[in-house]
């Protein structure tokens, strides 16, 4: 079993050693590789280093990749090179180089190159290359390379950029890690694990006025501007496909759409607004800050949050006014209106925040009053800075009437509320955070609220669009997050992900104010039937829905349906968390999964109710319920990670640091994919299936294999991982093992995959 002999190999290694084994010294199959055509002894070429760039031109991308690959075998290698290409793109010119001489070559489709992919995983028993479904290629046979010979290739070809709203997007096929190293012959126990491949990677483009500021939803990219030119890079290997938006200028804010639909499913959308330079006069602001000085603020917290204010005072414009408002067990203000922000008024300002001492209880509700009391004009964009380190402990305590008090005062005003250490009350923060169309940061104790409290003052400081609202048509746009739209600010992006149902040619239209007038940007696209491209836009999507349910559940209570729906929603698209999978809790300390037995075939109050004395039991799970403490915030900042995900790139590391470590899993557990799998009789088998539940057995790398593969994203990050595993699903789990079935019809597929996903038969 391949698992096995990870597990051994591992077994020799140090648990340091294991960890960069694991997640970052995978070989690179892709961009290029060479695949040997003729096995025989000993191992075939290694990749050494690979260099990108990419020249946009007009709406065109002039790409060339050269790559080095080394023979350090004993053996001539021969082979094919095989370069996948992004399925929905278009291109045109291709050549293709071994050192000066020019290759013939030839150019496959999805669908031709899916049988290319597939071969070459049953080939090597290695199911890593499953993510280049969906890809095309191109094929060149390369001349031999002597034993310890370095050749390189030099691919060129131009790819069309294809508007996505008001941008232009390009894509490019990464690299995927491949689990059983560089390519080999037919050595039985592999190979060690190569250092990774060295990688540059550049986009130039020469007219960068056109463009507003790039993005990419899948990775983290650094933009250098220089004059007319502009340069988009990576700092890291392009791992999986990549995705960049480069819109279009003209507008004071870009619009962009991508839009992802599976068969016979409501599709996906993801909009990103862009904004300009700033060229004309933004909304005037109205900012009230209201400061908690109790006792328990006192020392470096009381100092760092008096620098924060006066660095926030600092970046008011001569158009602002402000407030200050300072509460302990009473409440004191700055003055009893509002102030223009000119040198005067700030001097006496910063000499009143000087002069504030911590001392006495917290009387939240009585500062909130204050702070909502004195409304703005339709003009002016109302801002709260709500800065507290503890629970209420004077006035009104309950935070449930707190948050309810608050969210009917609160009118226009949009509130940023900061929460000091883990003596503060999570669910009142996030209504306040919500209510306003806001947010809600959490300040770890030894972190800088001095650094919180100015990294907002600077994203707040220019509004360039408020109060928006969304339209789109013929198609209906439907779970769109954040479900209240926040405010756009210079040099800000806003990203949101929804749903849409029906197709056709239609149109995105996002109304909003700009410094008082009403502003409506509109762009045409097409609402696919179906489409595999933009791949990534589920995940994220179903991670701001994730944690916008998580929110819920500690705003209204845990209930049976609503611990289902995470449940259901984790699963399918593969996300941690404490209903599905092991989580990284306190130091020494994991919670369990919820004991899902009996969830199949039984409704789903039903099951997660049978589930909750166990959940109810669990120590760690009573101290996640509580709205104060360590582990409160902790879940409450994760809960605002997802709902802010833009990036796959930023996924990976959440999951990372939320999953316990495969070191600290022991070997007979692991936890992938939002999902908890037990080595039992050499089988690796979900914590979710039951025993009376029917279990469909698969053929590995049969066309059953790829065909749920193709229909199930969410099990490819298992099958990439084990290779004797059950998997369970909400009717049926799959077996994979050689005694498996490798034919279905289309129709015994599709029922397949209903019956693991949905829980029913076709009517």
């Amino acid at each position: 079993m391949r698992t096995g002999k990870r597990v051994r190999y591992w077994e020799r290694t140090a648990l340091a050693a294991l960890a960069v084994l694991l997640f970052s010294g995978q070989a690179l199959e892709a961009q290029g590789w060479i695949e040997s055509r003729i096995l025989r002894g000993g191992f075939a070429v290694d990749k050494t280093r690979s260099d990108v760039r990419i020249r946009v031109e007009g709406s065109v991308g002039i790409v060339e990749v050269t790559e080095w690959f080394l023979n350090d075998g004993e053996a001539i290698a021969e082979g094919d090179y095989l370069y996948p290409l992004p399925g929905e793109a278009v291109f045109q010119g291709f050549s293709l180089f071994q050192g000066d001489t020019e290759l013939s070559g030839e150019i496959m489709d999805a669908d031709e190159a899916r049988q290319v992919y597939e071969g070459i995983v049953r080939r090597r028993g290695d199911p890593a290359l499953i993510e280049l479904a969906g890809h095309g290629l191109l094929r060149a046979r390369v001349f031999p390379i002597q034993p310890g010979e370095e050749r390189k290739v030099t691919l060129r070809y131009t790819q069309v950029l294809p508007r996505a709203g008001n941008a232009l997007q390009l894509v490019y096929a990464g690299a995927v890690q491949s689990a059983n190293g560089a390519i080999t012959t037919d050595s039985p126990e592999g190979r060690p694990l190569p250092e990774p491949v060295n990688m540059s990677f550049e986009i130039h483009l020469s007219d960068a006025g056109r463009f507003l500021e790039p993005f990419s939803p899948t990775h983290e990219i650094d933009v250098d501007r220089h004059g007319s030119a502009m340069v988009v890079t990576m700092e890291k290997e392009v791992l999986g496909r990549f995705s960049v938006f480069l819109p279009l200028a003209g507008d004071a804010v870009g619009l962009s759409v991508a839009t992802h639909r599976p068969v016979e499913e409501d599709g996906y959308f993801m909009l990103t607004l862009s904004p300009g330079p700033l060229t004309g006069e933004t909304a005037p602001r109205d900012v009230t800050v209201v400061l908690d000085v109790s006792g328990s603020m006192s020392g470096d917290k009381i100092h760092q949050a008096k620098q924060a204010i006066r660095q926030l005072l600092a970046s008011l414009d001569r158009a602002d006014r402000f407030r200050l408002i300072s509460f302990s067990s009473a409440v004191r203000v700055h003055s009893a209106g509002w102030r223009g922000a000119t040198g005067s008024e700030l001097t006496r300002a910063s000499e009143w925040v000087d002069g504030l001492v911590a001392d006495g209880g917290t009387d939240i509700g009585a500062a909130l009053d204050e702070a909502f009391r004195v409304r703005s004009p339709a003009e002016r964009l109302p801002i709260v800075v709500f800065v507290t380190d503890g629970l209420p402990s004077a006035g009104e305590r309950s935070p449930e009437r707190l948050a309810d008090r608050a969210e009917q005062q609160a009118y226009r005003a949009r509130v940023f509320a900061f929460g000091v250490g883990h003596d503060v009350n999570t669910h009142l923060l996030d209504r306040l955070g919500e209510a306003g169309r806001g947010s809600t940061d959490y300040i770890q104790p030894g972190e800088s609220v001095e650094r919180a409290i100015g990294l907002l003052s600077a994203k707040i400081r220019y509004p360039v669009l408020t109060d928006l609202q969304l339209e789109g048509g013929p198609s209906r746009l439907v779970e769109v997050y954040p479900t209240r739209i926040p405010d756009v600010f210079a040099g800000q992006e806003l990203v949101l992900f929804g749903r849409y149902q029906g197709e056709g040619l239609g149109q995105i239209s996002v109304e909003g104010t700009q410094a008082g007038s009403t502003l409506e940007f509109t762009t045409e696209l097409r609402f696919p039937s179906a489409a595999t491209a933009n791949s990534y836009i589920p995940r994220l999507w179903a991670s701001r829905k994730l944690g916008h349910l998580e929110r819920r559940l500690w705003t209204e209570g845990e209930t049976a349906e609503l611990i289902e729906e995470i449940r259901v929603l984790a699963l399918r698209y593969g996300l941690p968390t404490r209903y599905t999978s092991y989580l990284v809790q306190e130091p020494s300390h994991y919670a369990a999964p919820v004991d899902l037995r009996s969830v199949v075939r039984a409704p789903a109050s039903v099951a997660v109710a049978r589930a909750m004395p166990r959940v109810r039991a669990d120590a760690a799970a009573e101290a996640a319920r509580a709205a104060a403490g360590e582990e409160a915030v902790r879940r409450a900042s994760l809960a605002r990670a997802r709902r802010e995900l833009n990036s796959l790139s930023a996924m990976t590391v959440m999951v990372a640091e939320m999953e316990v470590p495969l070191e600290q899993q022991g070997e007979n557990t692991r936890a992938l994919a939002g999902r908890l799998f037990r080595l039992r009789d050499d089988v690796w088998t979900d914590e979710a299936h039951t025993e009376d539940q029917a279990i469909i057995r698969i053929k590995p790398f049969s066309s059953v294999y790829f065909g749920l593969v193709a229909a199930l994203p969410e099990i490819a990050p298992v099958l990439k991982e084990l290779e004797h595993v059950v998997i369970a699903g909400a009717a049926v789990s799959l077996h994979v093992t050689d005694e498996g079935i490798d034919e279905l019809t289309n129709a015994g597929l599709s029922e397949l995959v209903r019956r693991f996903r949905v829980g029913e038969e076709a009517p």
